[in-house]
């Protein structure tokens, strides 16, 4: 692991380190999604190939050239008409494709809900880290720092964020103001 020490180091030194470590950051997020990709089951794989094709253009150019080609064969004077005005036939065919469709959309929705909730999760868990690292590190800076000589004790501020952090007691506090937060109307 590359380390960031701007002490004596020039500016286009630390922006490539820098650069380095978010080329890393960015390759190994690229490997996790790499390794999620191959992870999906067959029927996630299809129904993101599903999904992905109906919400392109080639669908829609598709549909207009089909629906156009069975209205014109079936209201063309002269021609044997398969499925005559109203149109029955074409109705069937367009509700099932759209109860399929639906199914094949809410699957790769699905999907992607679990990739976010691992992501989120994963974005926790660093936070969660992050916080007990700095913790730590104030409470080593506030032993420095009575080390040399230096009374921080009045610092309520210090003294608060030295503190191991909670998460349930922030989710307690968050619940607790979300219930004292009067209602909004939706037309608000």
């Amino acid at each position: 692991m590359r380390t960031l020490s701007s002490a004596g180091a020039r500016p286009d030194t630390v922006q490539a380190c820098a650069d380095d470590l978010t080329r890393d950051n960015v390759e190994s997020m690229r490997q996790v999604e790499a390794q999620a990709m191959a992870k999906r089951t067959r029927a996630d794989r299809m129904a993101a190939f599903v999904a992905s094709f109906c919400g392109s253009m080639s669908f829609v150019w598709l549909h207009v050239l089909i629906f156009s080609t069975w209205l014109l064969m079936n209201s063309w004077p002269g021609l044997s008409h398969f499925d005559p005005y109203p149109f029955t036939f074409l109705t069937l065919v367009v509700s099932l494709e759209a109860i399929f469709l639906s199914a094949f959309i809410l699957i790769s929705q699905n999907y992607e809900l679990r990739i976010s909730d691992r992501r989120n999760q994963l974005d926790l868990q660093i936070n969660l880290l992050t916080e007990q690292e700095n913790t730590k590190m104030l409470q080593l800076l506030v032993q420095i720092a009575e080390k040399v000589g230096i009374d921080a004790s009045d610092d309520a501020e210090l003294r608060f964020l030295k503190q191991v952090t909670h998460p349930e007691k922030l989710i307690a506090q968050i619940e607790q103001a979300q219930q004292d937060q009067p209602m909004k109307s939706p037309s608000a």
